[in-house]
């Protein structure tokens, strides 16, 4: 049959299964952290100091290895009181002999030994990017770590940390110093960021789980109706202006984020998603905690939506620049805040991710501890990915003979379970790997077209989401001789009719009668041809913003947009115009008159302002999407011209 390997994942109610410890790496969320991330930001060896709201504390870089001694002397006190100890052998690096390079620049011993144990461990083929097993195990579920959070460390297990910098480094005196972030790396290729007028607040506390909220001041509110007038406008060029003025609003940016992306400007794309990300840490509230699992956002309040939003778009960027490992961090970001709804559900990507990422045993736990109160099995993609993941732990000539072999065995039950409850997979899967079955398998009724047919319409969109996402990782022929036997199997089962068999078509048609509304969200927002053909009318006849697609129909609602008065049979271009920029600017009483003479003024003004926004638009078209003119000179303030 063919070859490859898996992916996808699915929704649900979870109770959150993570501790409210914080992790020893993670300062709190307030403070400066010094320089961790990617880019041109990254320095091998070298230390930043700085702090964010007058907090004294430091934090670890979470680069790929502790580094310099940047947390001398530095105890980062966490959320229940404790004290971190592990940085205390790093006090004893107080004297440092410093040296003169080639080029007659000074460096530090310690930082060239940094620099060369970093390359020594990021160049051993040992610390490829695999599951990890017993580290995996001894931490939450939804454990996060901040070096995970940055692509560049792991494009460097692949690539070597000199093939990822490059030219990098001899550029970073240069450079514009500016506030460090894990989540992304601010540019200097950014405007000079001012408070936006977001800010998080703290609800309360409950069981351990600390609930929190953005929060809009008015001026950022005004902002945002200005935004929704541009959005009505139907013309990007108006979104374009309002970034101009501000250029840190966040709803703005992933709009325009999705214009670039549809016109293939993917690193346009890309970068807009990385600056909402970088205006939307900026805000955090000092207690916010990105690791620890315990930090919650409630998706019904619409202040909180653009960070789950830019969080998913960011992810989708990484697993196609090919860090699925990163990209699958963020996943675990995003169901932590919110595990019980899952509002974007990303349990239909995670285990998609999981695979790509060689986390297979991340996978199994997360089958294992959520099956008994999420039936992660009655998904798709839980139901396929997870035999694929026990398959290929049991290839791991490294683990144990027993452990090979109870995988086996487990891969081969639970393959045979998904084929017996999703019929309809098979044939769309083989299909989409160039597998040809025999005769007995494609004539069969069981895998044949019917089970395709027969499928109501919300299974139906989750299998097609699955198989469009993860047949490549079917495509490996190791993958499809394992598969092949089993196929065989289940029909012999189904020809003998077995118990089973009966009991999963039963439950296919009492279960999968509609789709909840974030399934939906989710296949609009990954953008499968395969599962978007398959949405329901209801979905694909009403608007969908890529700012807000599919609000929740419960939304708690903090702050409304004021009603205009509108004149539809008078309204000119003019008024028209400013309209999309100024909401609340109304030109109808200025223009109107009786005479003739003043009609024909208001037909010769209207026509000078639709040449007006024509030649505006024009100059529009050439600048909006380009990037802005590098300044050499480090004190520029990097604003767009």
């Amino acid at each position: 049959m063919g070859k490859a390997r898996f992916g996808s994942s699915s929704k649900g109610r979870v109770e959150s299964m993570i501790p409210a410890e914080e992790s020893e790496d993670e300062p709190a969320a307030g403070e400066e952290r010094p320089e961790p991330r990617l880019s041109e930001q990254d320095t091998a060896g070298g230390s930043q100091e700085g702090s964010r709201d007058g907090s004294k504390e430091g934090a670890g870089t979470p680069s790929e290895t502790d580094g310099d001694g940047q947390r001398e002397e530095q105890e980062a006190e966490q959320p229940d009181g404790t004290l971190a100890t592990s940085n205390k052998p790093r006090k004893k690096k107080k004297k440092r002999k410093t040296k003169k390079n080639s080029a007659g620049e000074t460096v530090e011993d310690n930082d060239l030994e940094d620099i060369e144990s970093l390359l020594e461990r990021i160049e051993d083929p040992r610390l490829a990017p695999q599951s990890q097993g017993g580290i995996t195990d001894s931490r939450p579920l939804l454990y996060v770590e901040h070096r995970n959070l940055n692509p560049e460390n792991e494009l460097k297990r692949y690539f070597g940390a000199r093939a990822v910098l490059g030219d990098q480094r001899p550029r970073q005196r240069q450079r514009q110093y500016v506030r460090s972030m894990w989540l992304t790396a601010p540019k200097n290729t950014w405007p000079r960021y001012s408070k936006t007028g977001i800010t998080m607040q703290l609800l309360d506390t409950r069981r351990g789980v600390q609930h929190f909220t953005f929060e809009h001041h008015r001026e950022y509110q005004q902002v945002q109706f200005k935004f929704l007038d541009a959005v009505e406008s139907m013309d990007p060029n108006n979104i374009v202006l309002l970034l101009q003025m501000n250029p840190y609003h966040v709803d703005s940016l992933l709009q325009l984020s999705e214009v670039c992306r549809m016109q293939e400007d993917q690193e346009m794309a890309r970068d807009l998603i990385e600056r909402a990300l970088y205006s939307l840490e900026c805000a955090f509230h000092p207690v916010f905690s990105l690791t620890s699992g315990t930090c919650r956002l409630d998706y019904r309040r619409p202040e909180n939506r653009a960070f789950f939003l830019a969080l998913f778009k960011h992810l989708m960027f990484l697993e196609k620049r090919g860090c699925p490992r990163t990209a699958l961090e963020f996943c675990k970001l995003i169901l932590s805040l919110d595990p019980e709804n899952d509002p974007l559900c990303v349990l239909l990507l995670i285990d998609f991710l999981s695979l790509r990422a060689r986390e297979y045993t991340f996978l199994t736990r997360l089958f294992q501890e959520w099956e008994s109160h999420r039936n992660l099995s009655q998904l798709p993609n839980f139901a396929f990915s997870v035999p694929l993941a026990y398959f290929s732990l049991s290839q791991q000539e490294e683990r144990p003979e027993l452990e090979r072999s109870q995988a086996r065995e487990r891969a081969a039950r639970l393959i045979q379970l998904a084929l017996i409850m999703f019929p309809g997979v098979l044939m769309p899967l083989l299909d989409h790997c160039s597998v040809q079955p025999d005769a007995r398998v494609a004539s069969h009724p069981f895998f044949g077209l019917n089970a395709q047919i027969s499928q109501s319409p919300a299974l139906n969109q989750l299998t097609s989401l699955y198989v469009g996402r993860t047949h490549a990782l079917w495509k490996d022929p190791a993958v499809m001789a394992w598969l092949e036997p089993h196929v065989y199997e289940v029909l012999s089962m189904v020809d003998a009719q077995d118990a089973l068999v009966q009991e999963a078509e039963h439950k296919r048609k009492i279960r999968y009668q509609s789709a909840p509304r974030n399934i939906y969200r989710h296949i609009i927002l990954s953008e499968m041809k395969e599962a978007t053909a398959a949405l329901p009318l209801e979905v694909t006849s009403q608007p969908v913003m890529d700012f807000d697609p599919l609000p929740p129909l419960d939304s708690i609602v903090s702050y409304t947009r004021p009603e205009r008065t509108s004149h539809p049979s008078n309204e000119s271009t003019l008024s028209l115009f400013f309209r999309s920029l100024l909401p609340n600017f109304n030109l109808q009483g200025d223009i109107r008159h009786d005479g003739d003479d003043e009609a024909r003024a208001a037909q010769d003004l209207n026509q000078g302002v639709n040449r007006l926004m024509a030649a505006m638009r024009d100059m529009l078209a050439n600048i909006q999407f380009q990037e802005p003119p590098r300044d050499d000179n480090p004190e520029g303030d990097g604003d767009w011209d």
